[in-house]
C-alpha cells in the first residue's frame, strides 16, 4: 500500500540523539514521572520522533511542532526564552529530497531528537506532548506526573 500522508511515530525517553539518520536512545518507553515534591523539576525528557514522509510529499517544505499540554488541553511552558517570556512550543522546518534511486511510492524516514532539560511541573496530573506536522496534530505522547508521599519515619522504641 502506498502512503499518501505524512505519519509520525514517537516515544518518550530519558535522552535521545540523531546520528547517521538514526535515533539513539536511553531509557525509552516510560509514561510516568514520580516525584516526592511539588513543584517538581525533571532533569531531562527526551522525545524521539520519526516522521515518515511519503513519496508524494518529498521536495516540499514541512513544519514540525511539538507542544506540551495538561489534562485540560492548556499549554504548559517548556522553559524560559533567553530574551524573556516563555517557550510554549518547539518548531522545525524540514524538506526531504527525492533521491534518483528512490522507487516510486517509497517513503523516507526523518528522525528528530528533542531533549528538554529541567522541565518544571507545578502540579501532579496527566500531561501530553502533542506533535503536529503542517499544523495537523499527528501524535500524542501521554504521561503522568505522580506525587508520592514520602514514607513516614517512625521513631524506634527502646525495648526494656
Amino acid at each position: 500500500m502506498v502512503a499518501s500522508t505524512i505519519e509520525v511515530d514517537a516515544f518518550l525517553a530519558d535522552s535521545v540523539v540523531v546520528a547517521e539518520g538514526k535515533l539513539f536512545t536511553q531509557g525509552a518507553g516510560w509514561n510516568i514521572i514520580n516525584t516526592q515534591g511539588l513543584p517538581a523539576r525533571h532533569d531531562r525528557i527526551g522525545v524521539g520522533i520519526l516522521v515518515r514522509v511519503p513519496y508524494t510529499a518529498t521536495c516540499q517544505k514541512h513544519r514540525l511542532e511539538i507542544r506540551l499540554e495538561d489534562e485540560d488541553g492548556a499549554r504548559v511552558s517548556l522553559g524560559d526564552a533567553r530574551e524573556g517570556g516563555r517557550i510554549d512550543r518547539i518548531e522545525a522546518e524540514f524538506n526531504v529530497g527525492r533521491p534518483p534511486n528512490l522507487p516510486h511510492g517509497d517513503e523516507q524516514n526523518v528522525p528528530f531528537a528533542i531533549n528538554i532539560n529541567g522541565l518544571a511541573f507545578e502540579n501532579a496530573g496527566a500531561f501530553r506532548f502533542v506533535i503536529a506536522v503542517d499544523t495537523v496534530d499527528a501524535k500524542e505522547l501521554p504521561f503522568r506526573v505522580a506525587f508520592l508521599q514520602p514514607p513516614m519515619i517512625r521513631p524506634m522504641t527502646q525495648q526494656p
